[in-house]
């Protein structure tokens, strides 16, 4: 009787067990969340951002780079540098801001 009681509790826990270790491989790891956000369109984002430049083509070319390694463009033609920041941050060779 005690040995069917061990059994059983075993069986439950190993059965509990599996159920964790099959949910993580769905969910993937704790924390993580499912990615939803459509890959940014860097030309038109860029083609916005460069509208009132005096240089269109050159803003375009240095918006383009730093849209492709950053994922992001801030909003507007000038500015809001806080909603992209390694749009912000990134610099040439020289410390200059490449970004537009």
């Amino acid at each position: 009787m005690a040995s069917s009681r061990f059994f059983i509790a075993s069986l439950l826990l190993f059965v509990l067990a599996l159920h964790l270790v099959e949910s993580q491989k769905v969910e993937g790891p704790i924390g993580s969340k499912p990615s939803t956000v459509a890959p940014l369109d860097c030309g038109g984002a860029c083609e916005i951002r460069c509208s009132k430049s005096s240089r269109p083509n050159l803003c375009k070319r240095a918006c383009g780079t730093c849209c492709t390694r950053c994922g992001c463009v801030p909003a507007g033609t000038y500015g809001y540098d806080d909603s992209c920041l390694c749009y912000a941050t990134m610099t040439t060779h020289g410390g200059v801001r490449k970004c537009p």
